[in-house]
């Protein structure tokens, strides 16, 4: 049987979030959208079904990431039977920032 823990996101994950959505629709068309929510949705049915597949993030090993996009990593911790996504990083800002996270 195949074992699927809760997803939860944080504030400042569904901050981004909005953000990274509010930029697709001010700069890209709705099909960029909707490939980024197919990416998304992708993403998180792979952290969902086996969340270890993703490396730790070097700064915590609680903390694991994975790449979305060559813009966007994915942050999130394993508890128990649930996931936190804690951030939607843009890679385009500097990664010290990350560990005031």
């Amino acid at each position: 049987m195949e074992s699927t823990y809760k997803i939860i996101w944080t504030d400042e994950a569904l901050t981004n979030l909005a953000d990274i959505i509010d930029y697709l629709e001010h700069r890209w068309t709705e099909r960029e959208i909707k490939n980024f929510a197919k990416l998304l949705d992708r993403q998180l049915n792979m952290i969902q079904t086996n969340p270890e597949l993703f490396p730790t993030s070097p700064t915590s090993n609680r903390l694991r990431k994975t790449v979305l996009s060559k813009q966007t990593t994915i942050y999130y911790l394993l508890d128990n039977d649930e996931i936190r996504i804690v951030t939607l990083f843009d890679n385009r800002q500097n990664h010290k920032r990350l560990n005031n996270k």
